[in-house]
């Protein structure tokens, strides 16, 4: 009797998980298959699903884009810099907020959760007039350091909790077998840390990647700007090149696809289940 009244169920349940995967899968699909299309048949007031021919050249049209190369490389520099610092300097706080107990700590993480909360526009202002006194506008350090600021908060406080949940005797057993503090937490720790990495450097790339005010004010050159103002240039006073931008924005997307698939295989949970009874 359970498992006629389980089946229906289920089957409802994937029917609206299938309608939900649906509802957000398209938007990247209609972007795709906009890219694929001849811009006559993009401005065309039909509605194809399925693209009637397909084309290459709105990618090619986009790669040729003045700059494409330079903004690349410059979104890069910044976005994987972040990312690098944001892991160390997370990491090095992470810890000791959970492991070590000491005067202030509970203050000191609810001022990283503030800090978190802080919308990005908000900042702008300060962050720009700073930015002046040390004379970094118009530099990549400037957004590099920005991008790590918006990034650090998160890291910590994703960190700091999956620090926690790994069983502080399993360092203790390595300390009894020999290591140091440093040791058990190279050899024991930080290994069952890999998720919590890739899970943090994920946001931080994909927060630091798709970031735009700051880019198109803090650089005065051209030549420092990075791949979303690039994506601004599809747009003239002539009007919106739609097939061009999509094209772009499929080519935007995939430095951070391939990112994720670098390192997905060590979001696994679970790494430490069973490793200690009772």
């Amino acid at each position: 009797m359970s498992s006629m009244r389980t089946g229906p169920r289920r089957i409802l349940l994937g029917t609206i998980g299938l309608l939900v995967a649906a509802v957000f899968a398209f938007p990247t699909y209609w972007m795709i298959t906009s890219a694929l299309k001849p811009p006559i048949e993009v401005l065309s007031a039909r509605y194809d699903l399925i693209p009637l021919s397909v084309s290459l050249d709105n990618f090619a049209t986009a790669i040729a884009k003045p700059g494409f190369a330079t903004y690349l490389t410059n979104s890069l520099i910044v976005t994987l810099g972040a990312v690098a610092c944001s892991l160390v300097a997370g990491l090095l706080a992470a810890v000791p907020l959970a492991r070590l107990r000491f005067r202030g700590r509970k203050g000191f993480v609810l001022l990283v959760l503030v800090a978190q909360l802080a919308p990005l526009e908000a900042l702008f202002i300060p962050m720009y007039l700073l930015m002046k006194d040390l004379g970094l506008l118009n530099t990549l350090p400037s957004l590099l350091l920005v991008y790590f600021a918006t990034t650090l908060p998160f890291t910590i406080w994703t960190l700091r909790g999956f620090v926690n949940g790994i069983p502080v005797e399993l360092e203790e057993a390595a300390m009894v077998d020999g290591c140091g503090r440093w040791g058990a937490f190279r050899r024991v720790t930080l290994p069952l840390l890999g998720p919590g990495l890739v899970a943090t450097s994920v946001f931080g790339f994909i927060t630091a990647w798709n970031e735009f005010l700051y880019a198109f004010v803090f650089m005065r050159d051209s030549s420092k700007y990075t791949l979303p103002v690039w994506l601004e240039s599809f747009q003239t006073a002539f009007g919106t090149d739609w097939s061009g931008a999509m094209a772009g924005a499929v080519l935007y997307s995939v430095p951070a696809l391939v990112f994720f698939l670098l390192v997905q295989r060590k979001l696994v949970s679970g790494g430490t289940a069973g490793a200690v009874k009772g």
